[in-house]
């Protein structure tokens, strides 16, 4: 490892690629520091036999028709699906009518037509309060919330979750997400299993102290998840109590993802779904046959995430057993078997799934984005303000938090930097 460096960036994941990507076409000397012995972050796809690949991490290319990855993911080689999501469409496993489905449908639409109206409040106040009182389709509507934002309605910003912007456009990479983000990723210069532990700030370089050994850089772009920050698992000298108490403010839902191998899945239509109840929050969603492969994606979120994480991996399965069984026959449990997890609750270097804003901290995205002295910046899904909790989301701050630093070196202009210009890379 260099023992300087004009910018490090700490992490890895989207966010930390689309930095050093933009970074390195702009001639700079960057180094990207991970603690993980692998790129992607919050991505990430495991192989099965035969090439399979399994994305445990971020899935789908949300507003995909606006998305930059997009582009990149098909440039890189990898394939996209561009079929409808299963939820677009009823399931009659599901046991609803054509009728009961429109009224869904009709009860979302209107939910989120009060939850524009939050825009020219003067005040926040939690998703649920824009539920319609009674409405019978209130616990699914907030049992999707936990799959969007990993958290119940009643524990998120309205102000913040209207700023989302969505197409409504979602596709997939065949053989696998997260394994593209890693290949973008592949020919940047990378320190993995790497873990930062200090940064002090006080000096005219910055240094940066890690598990294999201290450097010094100009400037340093953050992209850790927020339960990270929040924590202070990196120490900086100065602190930086503004930033823990933003981070605070934004914490990490929880989704988890649990794949099961399908006997006689042919019975079953390729990218089918079924809900494992319709009235109440606090169950899962099945993706049945996805890319028409003889397996079922279970998704967890929210606090029945956080119960079920107690009893590992076998109590997810139990579960989602239990509940396909309700809908599908009790003949069906011999029918599935579990597929390993990748537990993000209890993973070290994230402690959750993505960002949402508590009631009243809609504000926090900004406030936790600003740079301090022009040297330290910060990207990731959390700084987004319109995009949090996506790939493409993070991935877009990396590169918004590299031209920031761009622009801080000479005004911009590489050409001066690299004359050795005195004062240059003063501070």
């Amino acid at each position: 490892m260099k023992n300087h460096v004009e910018v490090l960036v700490l992490g890895a994941g989207a966010a930390g690629i689309g930095a050093g990507r933009a970074l390195r076409a702009a001639g700079i000397d960057v180094l990207l520091v991970e603690a993980r012995d692998r790129l992607g972050g919050r991505a990430l796809t495991r192989d099965l036999a035969g090439g399979t690949g399994l994305d445990l991490g971020c899935g789908w290319l949300h507003s995909a028709d606006r998305n930059p990855l997009a582009p990149i993911v098909e440039a890189l080689g990898f394939r996209i699906d561009r079929s409808r999501p299963p939820w677009a469409r009823n399931s009659a496993l599901d046991g609803l009518s054509e009728a009961e489905f429109a009224d869904f449908q009709a009860a979302q639409a209107d939910f989120e037509e009060r939850l524009a109206t939050v825009r020219d409040a003067p005040a926040d106040a939690p998703v649920a309060a824009f539920f319609e009182a009674g409405n019978r389709w209130n616990g699914l509507m907030d049992a999707i919330s936990t799959y969007y934002s990993g958290a119940k309605a009643a524990e998120i910003s309205a102000k913040d979750l209207d700023l989302y912007e969505d197409s409504g456009v979602n596709w997939r990479v065949v053989e696998g997400y997260g394994r593209a983000i890693a290949a973008h990723g592949a020919d940047l210069p990378v320190a993995l299993g790497t873990t930062v532990e200090a940064v002090d700030h006080a000096g005219n370089r910055l240094r940066i102290e890690t598990t294999r050994g201290s450097l010094t850089a100009e400037r340093l772009i953050v992209t850790l998840p927020t339960r990270l920050l929040a924590e202070e698992r990196v120490s900086f000298r100065p602190g930086l109590p503004d930033k823990a108490e933003a981070a605070a403010s934004l914490p990490l839902g929880l989704a988890e993802k649990l794949y099961l191998r399908l006997e006689r899945a042919e019975e079953f239509d390729a990218d089918s779904r079924v809900f494992g109840a319709t009235d109440r929050a606090d169950t899962a969603a099945y993706h049945l046959r996805p890319f028409g492969r003889p397996l079922i994606e279970c998704y967890f979120g929210g606090p029945l995430t956080a119960e079920l994480a107690g009893g590992g991996e076998a109590a997810f399965f139990d579960f989602a057993r239990a509940e396909l069984v309700g809908r599908l026959g009790g003949d069906f449990a011999r029918r599935i078997a579990p597929l390993p997890m990748h537990l993000w609750q209890a993973d070290p270097f994230a402690g959750g799934s993505y960002s949402y804003a508590r009631p009243g901290a809609a504000a926090m995205r900004a406030r936790l984005a600003e740079p301090v002295e022009n040297r330290v910046f910060f990207a990731g899904e959390a700084v987004s303000k319109t995009h949090f909790s996506t790939a493409h989301g993070a991935y877009l701050t990396g590169q918004a938090a590299a031209e920031a630093v761009i622009a801080s070196f000479a005004g911009g202009d590489p050409a001066l930097r690299r004359s050795g210009a005195p004062g240059v890379l003063a501070r």
